[in-house]
């Protein structure tokens, strides 16, 4: 990277903590500055407008979230075990960017603001939303999970849970909610679950 391309990471890498934690109308360039050290001409050098920085921000928080959750999680068992291994991820692993969920907070913050963060978080949730149907899919086609299975409503109620209780767990300054939706979740895999998956489940909890 030369030294510009690095001042910029660092700018966008900064920033994404500061926008994480105080939303997009909270944060201001000024905050940006005193963060990074910079002058306003050295910001506006890399950054046109606070708009093309707060997008920039949420990709990078958006990628270090996402490969957070995802990377070597335990794909050894098949498409619930795999299902299983991200939500027992997503409760165990808080994310480690200042503020929280940045798809979660920025969903939040521009449902009815800057429509291009809202682009963004409505891409994230798109990209979220297809990798868990992924799953589902080929645990439907590799007999797993049963055939009249709709991927989509599993994908949508396995964010829909897991963000309601990470919103929960927040205010109440505890798990609880996060670990409670993690069974509610688990009783919902067990149901789709082809019957002989099923049964193969239960033989060692049987002995």
């Amino acid at each position: 990277m030369s030294k510009g391309e690095l001042t910029r990471q660092r700018i966008v890498e900064q920033a994404a903590s500061i926008f994480n934690q105080r939303g997009y109308a909270g944060c201001s360039m000024q905050d940006v500055m005193e963060a990074t050290g910079l002058e306003k001409g050295g910001l506006y050098r890399h950054f046109s407008s606070k708009e093309e920085l707060a997008a920039e921000a949420f990709r990078y928080a958006l990628k270090r979230a996402v490969k957070l959750r995802t990377t070597d999680v335990d794909a050894s068992h098949g498409a619930i075990g795999l299902l299983r291994s991200y939500i027992a991820r997503f409760v165990e692993t808080p994310s480690d960017l200042p503020g929280g969920c940045p798809l979660l907070n920025t969903a939040i913050d521009s449902d009815d603001g800057n429509a291009v963060l809202r682009g963004l978080a409505l891409e994230g949730l798109r990209h979220w939303k297809a990798r868990l149907s992924a799953v589902v899919k080929e645990g439907i086609r590799g007999g797993e999970i049963r055939l009249e299975v709709e991927p989509r409503r599993v994908a949508n109620t396995i964010i829909a849970t897991l963000e309601g209780a990470l919103m929960i767990s927040r205010l109440e300054g505890a798990k609880t909610a996060l670990r409670d939706a993690q069974a509610s979740l688990d009783t919902m895999l067990s149901e789709i679950s082809s019957p002989e998956l099923a049964r193969n489940e239960a033989s060692p909890r049987a002995s």
